[in-house]
């Protein structure tokens, strides 16, 4: 092909024009660019890039410095596979484009070319293993360690303390520690995301030895004939041989440009990345239907050259990581305002008036101290555990999070939209009514009629016009097995519709012959906004003529248009009705009233509805079929007019069994759960009563939307207020009554575009809406509108036009079974039960309310009770009730296996039952939480352990008015009758017993945080759904490390601790007991008053 003759082709008008479809992704733009990566846009400017520097060469004929990149384009320069004819390609190719490959060479080239997968980029270790080292709280553990070492030394010269270097060496120690556990978590969590990615669908249709087939995308070879539809993601590099008028791609994740591309045969430039006649992997097919030939897989795809040339992007915080660097910012400012304050303190009184009561190294020390224990050492262990075990539980309930940390979100999710067509049905379409004639009468019927009369025309050109306008076909694999038990290449309506029409009356014909005897003129695929789809056959035998014939007889030069689709469509374009002899008779008002009566009744039972049109077009009537496709189309769509009506069928479309208990429990977790369909209205309504959408049978509609109500004046939807609890509408405050008098709504596209502001205030206040007749823009401003008002909203769907609402929406689901643009766009894939999202929106409540626990679990022993101690000691003047290296020890050893072992708690029972978070107030640390940690567990922490060390003290002789103000008193010579190591002594072992005191209270703690309101009766550990073993586990090594700490000789000495006396081993137990019954009492408060202000104050 010429130049002149491509930019021809270039410039020549696509067949049909679907500006749905490009406005969609344009509406969409911005959510999506907010999900792209930098390995996106890299991807996009490489692209460019190599698209420009190609044609510079093919202009120029030159060729450039060798280097990477031009390696590259000089390949891409000289490819002619998009230039040459299909013939040629197939030669080229060494490929039969009738046949596809044979066994021979697939076993051959499988050797040559490997698996259609990606190389993936090298893994960059040293940045990982910097990361390990140095990221999260280790660089923090690193500053303090090396403050540690110098206070040993130099500053702590001529009498260096022991203690210092070992402190020293436990923080590098616990950063080592931490760095091999991010390390193999990062290794776990890649496995187990490795494992359920694997899962996703990832299946292509070939021909091979003359046979359709579906096989992995990973197998795919050089070569092999690659059947794409609607809805496809391409899986390679392909060279198209066949198109539909209506074939369109999206290019955007290679051009960023969401104008969608048309498929062409001919080359419509000299540049391969810029040609029509070349599907590109990654790209999905939009709209219509192609056959191609693979010229390139894995590696070699364009996709693949711009892997190598981009390089990784940074990755963003999700909500999880802001509410997590949200709490290391408020404890870390905490810590480091008294951080400073003690050293200011120090600096400005100790040191001028008792310059020997800490010297600068214990100063330091004891500042560090706390600053590392104020810092939850075990919170970013806890989150990567937390976050593992979530990706298994997803594994197990066949949920795919393409990021993980998307579960988070679906925690504060409070509007589901979910499509219909299976996502809520089987999508398992089967035709149970049928209209041609004078009654409607069931498909099994229908059957028997046909087969016991000859002269029932009507039902024979139902019967043809199923076949023949109809997008799918058997597997010639399962030809020879009954019509039910038939494999079938299509989707689920055609599907539906192919089984009819080869059941009907297979002795007067199949579809196989029937399709065997026409030709295909022309096709226009069915699509979202059309509603319909359109077919022109041409018979070429006598004896299928005399089968299309009615009222005349046809020839092989006649064609017969067929026009299937919703009867509020396209009925306006009849004029005409097919009596059961063939005859035909004007389609009057009170057929069309008849008509309309027959679909609303099927639509009522839930049924959908298509009606079956013809029209016989004569060879004067014909236009010149080299006037180029897109005239041709524009003609065969104005032939949609004085058309047959045949007949009507009702399809059966069964709701999955498990829909109606997963809306029941959406709605009992706050969650409102709307339908958005393209059914008719009476349909979707119906479907939605089934699976429990409406539990109204009278739903409002349009008309109940007042358009001039002030904006103001409508009351927004409360989760916590339910219309059925006001007992008396008249004595309702004002606000209840100015709530709709219906939960339900049922709107229809046609609607939505009428809507102004107000109304749509209106709609986002109902309970229960079905959108019906929606287009995939409607689709995408109900997110949108819902979203403005602050709702967090889920989409769920499985087609092409599902997409720009999966990828707007603030979660994107879709049905393992859908299309591969649904899946590409959605953040999450449900690949088994559509009742697995509620398993995923439990699991994104968990994370929270887990997190919640391990912080209130962390905080009173490792916080509140560790300041105490050092304000005790610098503004009291007395000893350190707890030592520094103790302080450290209960931060990075003791509180780290219990605070992992409530990350490992089930869902409590009202997990589900609670309204869904609001992200921008119910914050993972707030002022209730603080005073629970704070105020009520770290306060009777402390003071029972500070009770413990001078009741310690006393027995010892040394009251507390001699402990307080003492200086440097307590450890001087002769102090009460003490020497200067019996008075260490004492003050060792009073610290001994602080540490073991906040250890076993810290029990009473863990237990008691378990649950927020219910009781540790109705939570049992030890059996049950709530069973958790792994306290006793953490609570058995904590204590297993305060022995060591406290019992072996050899760290005793270094680290200044001391046995502790047995009567100190029993008091604790009573405090923990103490902490767990307190908190008992609490929860039995909220639990009987729940208007209380201790209720109020409840975490």
């Amino acid at each position: 092909m010429s130049s002149e003759d491509m930019n021809k082709a270039k410039e020549q008008p696509t067949a049909i024009h679907f500006p749905e479809i490009e406005t969609k992704y344009d509406m969409a733009s911005k959510k999506h660019l907010e999900r792209t990566s930098t390995v996106g846009s890299q991807a996009i400017i490489a692209y460019r890039t190599l698209s420009i520097t190609v044609s510079e060469n093919q202009a120029k004929g030159t060729k450039t410095k060798k280097d990477k990149k031009n390696d590259l384009t000089e390949d891409l320069s000289s490819v002619n596979y998009h230039k040459i004819s299909p013939a040629q390609l197939a030669q080229q190719y060494r490929t039969n484009i009738e046949q596809g490959l044979g066994t021979d060479q697939i076993a051959s080239r499988v050797k040559e070319y490997g698996k259609n997968r990606i190389s993936p980029p090298p893994n960059q270790w040293p940045k990982k293993i910097f990361n390990y080292f140095f990221g999260g709280f280790c660089t923090l553990l690193w500053i303090a360690s090396i403050i540690c070492w110098v206070s040993w030394k130099p500053l702590g010269e001529p009498n260096p303390a022991p203690l210092n270097l070992t402190l020293a060496i436990i923080l590098m120690a616990v950063v080592f520690i931490q760095a091999f556990f991010n390390a193999w978590q990062d290794w776990s969590t890649g496995r187990v995301m490795d494992s359920i990615n694997n899962m996703l669908p990832t299946q292509s249709l070939v021909v091979r030895d003359g046979k359709m087939m579906t096989i992995d995308a990973a197998n795919l070879l050089p070569g092999d004939v690659l059947h794409l539809k609607m809805g496809n993601k391409v899986p390679a590099d392909v060279r198209l041989i066949q198109v539909s008028d209506d074939l369109k791609f999206d290019r955007s994740v290679l051009t960023g440009e969401s104008e969608p591309i048309p498929g062409t045969v001919d080359a419509t430039d000299e540049n391969v990345l810029e040609t029509h006649n070349v599907a590109l992997m990654g790209t999905h097919v939009l709209n219509g239907s192609g056959v191609g030939v693979i010229v390139s897989i894995g590696d070699n795809t364009l996709m693949g050259r711009i892997a190598r040339l981009s390089s990784h992007g940074q990755e963003t915080r999700t909500t999880l990581q802001v509410e997590i660097f949200r709490f290391v910012m408020i404890i870390a400012t905490l810590a480091i305002v008294v951080g400073l304050v003690c050293l200011i303190t120090w600096l400005v009184w100790l040191r001028r008036d008792y310059p020997t009561f800490l010297s600068t190294s214990a100063a330091l020390v004891a500042i560090i101290s706390v600053l590392v224990a104020f810092v939850p050492e075990g919170m970013p262990v806890a989150v990567t555990l937390c976050l593992t075990i979530i990706a298994r539980r997803m594994q197990k309930h066949n949920v795919v999070c393409k990021v993980l940390t998307t579960v988070e979100t679906l925690g504060s999710v409070n509007v589901l939209c979910s499509d219909k067509t299976g996502t809520l049905t089987e999508n398992k379409m089967y035709v149970s009514d049928v209209s041609a004639g004078p009654d409607p009468v069931t498909s099994d019927a229908c059957r028997k009629m046909c087969k016991d009369r000859t002269d029932l025309i009507q039902l024979t050109q139902l019967q043809l016009a199923s076949g023949l306008c109809n997008g799918s076909h058997f597997d010639l694999e399962t030809i020879h097995l009954d019509v039910a038990k038939r494999s079938v290449f299509g989707d689920a309506t055609d599907s539906a519709i192919l089984r009819f029409a080869e059941g009907m009356n297979p002795a007067l014909v199949t579809v196989g012959t029937m399709r065997a005897d026409t030709e295909k003129i022309f096709e226009i695929p069915f699509n979202s906004k059309n509603k319909w789809m359109l077919t022109i056959m041409r018979p070429t035998g006598v004896s299928m003529a005399h089968m299309l014939s009615t009222t005349s007889e046809l020839t092989s030069n006649d064609w017969v248009l067929y026009c299937k689709g919703a009867p509020d469509v396209i009925l306006n374009r009849c004029s005409k009705i097919m009596l059961a002899d063939g005859s035909e008779a004007d389609l009057t008002e009170k057929r069309i009233e008849s008509l309309m009566d027959i679909q609303a009744k099927w639509a009522h039972e839930g049924k959908r509805v298509l009606l079956f049109t013809r029209r016989v077009i004569h060879p004067d009537q014909m236009p010149n079929r080299a006037a180029g496709s897109s005239s041709f189309a524009t003609w065969a769509t104005s032939m949609m007019s004085d058309l047959v009506v045949i007949g009507m069928v009702a399809i059966v479309d069964p709701p999955r069994p498990e829909t109606a208990e997963t809306v029941e429990t959406c709605r009992k977790a706050g969650i409102r759960f709307f339908m958005v369909t393209g059914d008719f209205p009476a349909t979707a309504a119906a479907i939605a009563r089934q699976v429990g959408i409406f539990t109204t049978q009278h739903p409002h509609t349009l008309q109940d939307l007042d358009p001039t109500k002030p904006i103001e004046e409508v009351v927004p939807f409360d989760a916590t207020k339910d219309m059925d609890s006001i007992e008396d509408i008249e004595t309702a405050n004002e606000k209840d009554r100015s709530r709709p008098a219906s939960k339900s709504l049922v709107l229809s596209g046609s609607d939505m575009i009428t809507l102004n502001d107000s109304q749509w205030e209106q709609v986002c206040a109902y309970e229960e809406i079905v959108f019906a007749r929606t287009s995939p823009n409607q689709k995408l401003r109900i997110i949108k509108e819902f979203q403005k008002r602050e709702n967090v909203v889920a989409m769920t769907g499985d087609g092409v036009n599902d997409a720009p609402s999966l990828k707007a929406a603030d979660v994107g689901v879709a049905i393992g079974s859908g299309s591969d643009v649904a899946i590409e766009a959605a953040d999450m894939i449900l690949l088994d039960k559509f009742s697995s999202i509620v398993a995923a929106v439990e699991s994104g409540r968990l994370v929270f309310d887990n997190l919640k626990k391990v912080i209130i679990y962390l905080l009173p022993a490792g916080s509140w009770s560790e300041l105490w101690p050092v304000i005790v000691n610098i503004y009291m003047g007395g000893p350190q009730t707890l030592s520094s290296f103790q302080m450290i020890v209960i931060c990075i050893l003791n509180d780290v296996f219990p605070s992992l072992s409530l990350m490992m708690e089930k869902p409590e029972a009202d997990l589900l039952t609670r309204p869904p978070r609001r992200p921008k107030k119910d914050r993972l640390v707030n002022a209730k939480l603080l005073l629970q940690a704070y105020g009520f567990i770290g306060l009777m922490e402390m003071l029972s352990s500070m009770f413990m060390f001078f009741y310690y003290m006393a027995e010892q002789g040394i009251p507390p008015s001699k402990v307080f103000m003492s200086f440097t008193d307590l450890t001087t010579d002769g102090y009460m009758g003490y020497s200067a190591d019996q008075l260490n002594e004492f003050i060792y072992t009073g610290q001994s017993i602080y540490y073991i005191n906040l250890i076993i209270c810290q029990w009473g703690n863990v237990l008691a945080s378990r649950t927020r309101t219910r009781s540790i009766l109705q939570a049992n550990p030890f059996y049950g759904h709530n069973k958790n073993y792994y306290i006793f586990y953490a609570m058995i090594i904590s204590l297993a490390i305060a022995l060591i700490i406290l019992y072996i000789p050899g760290i005793q000495d270094v680290l200044f601790t001391r046995p502790v006396p047995v009567k100190y081993w029993f008091i604790p137990f009573g405090w923990a007991a103490m902490i767990l019954t307190m908190d008992e009492l609490r929860k039995l408060i909220v639990r009987s008053f729940p208007h209380s202000f201790i209720a109020k104050l409840a975490w």
